[in-house]
Formats: structure tokens, C-alpha cells, sequence
């Protein structure tokens, strides 16, 4: 039986932290994971419209096997200078991957469309450093989810996106964490209802333990509610255990099937749902072939709960365009 994490945060991975940073003028914001020494990543693309930097990077055939931190964030293109602020606090740090007398940052980057959400979009200077460099800031373990974040102007077809997070400890020892901003094309709900497609892999009531409805047959097909480039779920699965980089990959596309779980219809052409990868190497793998394949397993799980977790945890604004979760069914119970 899967058991949550002490906080149920992406951060249960030893190491890591987590820094939001959002405008609500703007209805933006950005999210960094940072880790305490560099760490293995990876990513794999399903969605049809990404938006991204450094994930060429990333293959498993490439130079660098490490970077410093990886970087979500609204703001579309524009989003991707929260990436860039990031790589200079962490030079300014000393860090980053050493080149002769240089030390160049290794940091990731992807966005989320965000930009006809109703907030004030009329900026003359790029605002998307400034989250990047706060974000940075504020990393910790402890963090906060909902509209927050990279997830502050997110949308899904029904109701507000947000950032989710959610952890899960193995009988191994081996933490698993994921961390999501959700701002999809499909829904997260089943139907017209409160219920979460998400709801057979919930942990301890912590999306409302609200169950999935009875009955429901899906007899209409799906209509988008987006326009094309409008939508995309970015997330990132980490764990502590010691991966290659051609085995956080395969991590990386295991965890596309909570995307699935959770976001119906999901990797859409009109998605860019992507999902980093990080490990940590702390825990060595007891079983090389196992203990992957629980890895892959544990990091669907969490996403699919960590995407309910940031649609229930959204909260309403004056000006919104779309209802949160709690302002639609109000609080469970």
C-alpha cells in the first residue's frame, strides 16, 4: 500500500526545494525546483505545442547529465526568462557546470499559456525574470500549491488550473515526488460533477476523498474549449533514488500515464504536456529491474494526484474567468 510523504510535496525527496512566485495583477507566476547539488534529469514530450528551454539537454546521449534546477512557468514564450533569472542567482551562487574558468548553470525551462486569462498583459518590460529571480528566493521545503506559482493563471476546460504537488514513500525506502501546474485543454473533474478523474489513486482524503460518481457514461466526444497553443500540463516526477539518465526518461514517460489518468482528454495537439525527471542519488537501487519499474508506477500515481491536488487547492479571485473547484462545489464534507 502506498503511504504519502510527511508533507506530500514533491520536497518529501531529500534535497530538494521549491520556490513560487506569482502577480495577481499579471495572473502569472513561476516555480522553481532547485536541489542542493545538481541532479539527473530528464524529460519527455506527449503534448503537440511545447514550450521549452534546454530540453535537447536532457537526452541521454548528450554532454551534460546533471543540471541545477528546473524551471515551470506561465507567461508562454515569455515565460521561458524565468529560466534565465534562475541561471544567474545560481552563478552568482557558484554554481553551474564548469567550463575552463566558467560556470555555467544548467537550468531547464517550460511554459504554459496564460496570456488571455484576464490579467494585465500590457507589461513594456519582460515581467517573467523578476518571478524567476523570487521564485529562486523563496525555495524551500515547505511550499504553498494552488493558484500559486507557476499554476496562479492556469485554466482547465471547467474550472481553474493551479500548481499541485503530491509525494509517495516505497516499501524500499524510496520517496517519489511530483509537482505540477495544470492548465489544460481536458477536464480534471468526471463530467458535470465534484468528482476527480484522479479519485482511485487519492491518499487520505486529500482531494476531498469525495470517490468517483457511480455512474457515468461518456456518451459526448470531447469539444475544445481552448484555442490551439492555449493549453498545456508541465510537471516534474523526482525521487531519491540513484537513475541513469536513460532511466529517469523512462520514469519520465511512465508518469505521462497519471497525466492520462487524471486529464481527460490530455496530450491533445493543442497541449504541450510535457514531464521532467529529476533524481536525486541518494538511495542506491536494490533491484535494478524492479525497482524501476515501481519508480515508473509511483511516479503516474503521484502526478495524477498531484494534478487533482491543484485544481481542488485553487482559490477564486475578483476577475476570474472560470470558477475555481471550492467557489463551484464548495468545501467537501
Amino acid at each position: 500500500m502506498m503511504q504519502a510523504g510527511p508533507r506530500n510535496l514533491i520536497t518529501d525527496v531529500p534535497g530538494l526545494r521549491v520556490g513560487n512566485a506569482e502577480d495577481h495583477g499579471l495572473r502569472s507566476g513561476a516555480t522553481v525546483l532547485l536541489g542542493d547539488r545538481p541532479f539527473t534529469a530528464a524529460v519527455n514530450v506527449m503534448g503537440g505545442a511545447p514550450g521549452t528551454r534546454e530540453t535537447d539537454l536532457l537526452a541521454p546521449d548528450k554532454l551534460v547529465q546533471e543540471v541545477d534546477a528546473l524551471v515551470l512557468a506561465g507567461g508562454s514564450a515569455f515565460g521561458l526568462d524565468a529560466a534565465s533569472a534562475v541561471a544567474d542567482g545560481l552563478r552568482a551562487m557558484g554554481r553551474g557546470f564548469v567550463v575552463g574558468d566558467q560556470k555555467v548553470p544548467i537550468v531547464p525551462g517550460a511554459i504554459l499559456f496564460d496570456l488571455l486569462n484576464g490579467g494585465d498583459k500590457a507589461w513594456v518590460e519582460n515581467p517573467y525574470k523578476a518571478l524567476g529571480r523570487a521564485a529562486l528566493a523563496a525555495a524551500a521545503e515547505d511550499f504553498a500549491i494552488g493558484s500559486v506559482g507557476a499554476g496562479t493563471g492556469a485554466t482547465t476546460a471547467t474550472l481553474k488550473g493551479g500548481l499541485g504537488s503530491a509525494s509517495v514513500v516505497l516499501g524500499s525506502g524510496i520517496t517519489v515526488g511530483a509537482l505540477v501546474a495544470v492548465n489544460a485543454l481536458g477536464q480534471v473533474t468526471v463530467g458535470d460533477g465534484a468528482q476527480f478523474w484522479a479519485a482511485p489513486w487519492e491518499i487520505g482524503g486529500e482531494f476531498g476523498g469525495l470517490g468517483q460518481p457511480q455512474r457515468f457514461t461518456p456518451t459526448d466526444e470531447p469539444q475544445p474549449r481552448k484555442r490551439m497553443g492555449e493549453a498545456t500540463t508541465i510537471a516534474i516526477v523526482a525521487t531519491d533514488a540513484a537513475l541513469t539518465q536513460a532511466q529517469a526518461q523512462r520514469m519520465a514517460t511512465a508518469a505521462h500515464d497519471g497525466m492520462a489518468r487524471a486529464i481527460v482528454p490530455s496530450h491533445t495537439p493543442f497541449d504541450g504536456d510535457l514531464v521532467f525527471a529529476a533524481a536525486t542519488g541518494a538511495r542506491a537501487l536494490l533491484d535494478p529491474v524492479t525497482d524501476p519499474f515501481l519508480l515508473g508506477h509511483a511516479a503516474a500515481c503521484c502526478l495524477a494526484r498531484a494534478i487533482a491536488r491543484a485544481i481542488f487547492a485553487a482559490n477564486a479571485r475578483p476577475g476570474d474567468l472560470i470558477p475555481s473547484w471550492q467557489s463551484r462545489f464548495g468545501p467537501p464534507g
